[in-house]
């Protein structure tokens, strides 16, 4: 395969599926708001300024910095492309366009996509022109006021308000080239089970040449070769023959019984042990036809009684609130180093996971927690109305979600709904429970590994955990409310926090399941901002400290909780109820806040995470 005749970049926007031949388009693009204009081409389009993708047009970072309502924008750039080898085919991959993308190749329309957090790519090889010069268009269609599609926090007023922040327009994650053979790996995707030792692997195997070269129907002349390591130690290593289309192995794995070596190889937060994985397709004299690295990992997720399980033991979740924003990139993480930077200052705070907070992250960012050790509950942004149409957005991107990150070992979760927002009517309309009961069933059905939290906060109708939401600030009432042993009858069915009613019955609803706390706390503290949020307020750090302490100590004693989920990790916009300010300072020590959290003292050395983040970054 030929090299792309771009600078490539450092870490693959896919860690899961990497291809050598690849390039970043990445950087300075023409732009156009599309203000007062009704473009319907991309010859009728006046750009009249540049952009620096990925970075919405909302945020600094872009160059643009405009907060206003955008209907739809503009993109265009070219780049320079060598002829393509025998055999080879060029693909354009875009990571995430709020909201709904329209792409063209040298004025050839190639692809369509909606939906705001979700990739999607398309072969280019016939759009493109003679001569090294080739030219991309993109039109993003996201209209403020429409509530029928799944938008997460972004305001549909002008100025964010309450809890939520300004929209996200357009291109907002990594847009690159790939160059893929005619026989190629087109999805790959891991499992790992713990009762049989072994890994499952599911992969769809694509035949794009001419009839005249394909084997005969039922036959196969395609081997597929797969190499699993774990450092210098060869795990498995076995190979196939197998036939264009969907394949389905399992990987066996040797297992020599011994309990210290088992534990040496499973994923957990305290030893994330990644296994490499590198899949090829051979034709019959053994030459390489496509090449795909990857990883994976050993471990299982599930629960039992009123607990959640990890690799089959009990583990207590110290979850913290992440919405995923910085201050001048929006939603975009600036660079791998800040989301490294997240991960740590997650981990030196006490916690063992994040519930990522109406945002599907980065590819990149469940990659670094994959390696770095971090749990990750994955929630689905919502819609805010309920109609045919919302109904059929959200349970096509949630779908294209768990095709692109369920073989990540981070995720323990999945969270199709969020506190009823887009089924504001659960206790009284049978047709909305249908539909979070339905996307509970279909997201088992297609991920039965993981624990699944159909609509979390309150109102649970179909769920693995009851998740429920207080934000009582006063932590002998949340002692009295909690530390009880009449679950059904007293907390399930009587207790309202936030005016709900925690459960609505249904055949999968138990007060046997484990109950976690998913959100509490949010006490507001903004140093000298006067304009600020927060479910409750303290006017210093020694203050907002202390709160923490005396909440944490009662939370994290109550017999009724499985774990819990603290609001939030970082203060975001006018929401100033982190533990961190928006630029990532500790409003409190980070030790003591740690302890806190945790209950034990944390050793820190300060000057090894900053090694340990350099050896990352550069290994």
């Amino acid at each position: 395969m030929k090299q792309l005749d771009l600078q490539n970049t450092t870490f693959h926007p896919r860690p899961q599926f990497r291809r050598e031949s690849w390039a970043s388009l990445d950087g300075d693009w023409e732009f156009s708001s599309g203000r007062g204009a009704a473009y319907v081409l991309p010859e009728h389009v006046s750009w009249d300024a540049h952009i620096t993708v990925p970075y919405s047009p909302e945020t600094e970072a872009s160059g643009i910095g405009d907060t206003g309502f955008y209907e739809a924008v503009w993109y265009r750039r070219t780049w320079e492309q060598a002829p393509l080898g025998p055999g080879e085919e060029l693909w354009i991959n875009f990571e995430a366009v709020d909201w709904r993308a329209t792409v063209w190749i040298n004025g050839h329309p190639v692809a369509i996509h909606e939906g705001g957090y979700t990739p999607f790519r398309a072969n280019i090889t016939e759009a493109l022109v003679a001569g090294s010069l080739q030219e991309v268009v993109v039109r993003a269609e996201d209209d403020p006021a429409d509530l029928a599609k799944p938008r997460g926090k972004q305001d549909w007023k002008l100025e964010p308000h309450s809890i939520w922040y300004p929209r996200t327009t357009g291109i907002w994650q990594s847009v690159w080239l790939e160059i893929a053979p005619q026989v190629r790996l087109q999805s790959l995707h891991w499992s790992s089970s713990l009762d049989r030792w072994e890994m499952g692997m599911e992969a769809l195997v694509i035949d794009n040449r001419e009839e005249s070269q394909r084997p005969q129907s039922g036959t196969s002349t395609i081997q597929l070769n797969v190499r699993l390591t774990a450092g210098e130690q060869l795990i498995a290593e076995d190979r196939y023959a197998v036939i264009a289309g969907e394949v389905h192995r399992r990987i066996a794995l040797s297992d020599p019984g011994i309990d210290d070596y088992r534990n040496e190889l499973l994923w957990s937060p305290a030893s994330p042990t990644l296994i490499d994985a590198v899949v090829e397709l051979r034709d019959r004299d053994g030459k390489i036809l496509d090449a795909v690295s990857s990883y994976t990992a050993l471990r299982s997720v599930t629960t039992q009684g009123d607990r959640f399980l990890l690799n089959g033991r009990p583990l207590s979740l110290r979850l913290v609130l992440d919405q995923g924003y910085w201050l001048s990139t929006g939603l975009t993480p600036p660079d791998d180093e800040a989301i490294i930077r997240d991960i740590e200052l997650t981990r030196q705070l006490g916690f063992n996971g994040v519930r990522k907070h109406q945002k599907i992250e980065s590819a990149r960012y469940l990659y670094w927690a994959d390696r770095l050790g971090l749990l990750v509950w994955e929630e689905m942004p919502s819609a805010y109305r309920y109609t045919n149409k919302s109904i059929q957005r959200l349970t096509r991107e949630w779908l294209e979600v768990l095709d692109r990150d369920r073989s990540h070992p981070c995720i323990v979760a999945w969270v199709p709904f969020n506190e009823s927002w887009g089924v504001p009517d659960l206790p009284d309309s049978p047709a909305q429970r249908h539909y979070v009961q339905s996307l509970y069933h279909l997201t088992k059905a297609l991920d039965p590994s993981r624990p699944v939290i159909g609509n979390d906060g309150w109102e649970s109708v179909a769920t693995d955990i009851i998740g429920i939401h207080d934000y009582d600030h006063e932590p002998e009432r949340m002692g009295l409310r909690y530390g009880i042993n009449e679950i059904d009858s007293k907390l399930l069915k009587r207790e309202r926090p936030g005016g709900r009613v925690l459960t609505l019955g249904g055949e999968n609803v138990k007060c046997t399941q484990p109950i976690v706390l998913t959100e509490f706390g949010g006490i507001a503290f903004g140093g000298k901002e006067e304009k600020i949020w927060g479910y409750s307020r303290t006017e210093t750090s020694e203050q907002l400290l202390e709160r923490y302490r005396a909440l944490l100590e009662t939370v994290r004693s109550l017999p009724a909780l499985a774990g819990f989920c603290y609001t939030q990790l970082t203060d975001t916009y006018q929401e100033a109820n982190g533990l961190l300010y928006a630029d990532r300072t500790p409003k409190a020590q980070v030790e003591a806040i740690a302890e806190a959290t945790s209950g034990l003292i944390p050793e820190f050395d300060p000057n090894a995470e900053l090694a340990w983040r350099e050896h990352l970054l550069h290994s």
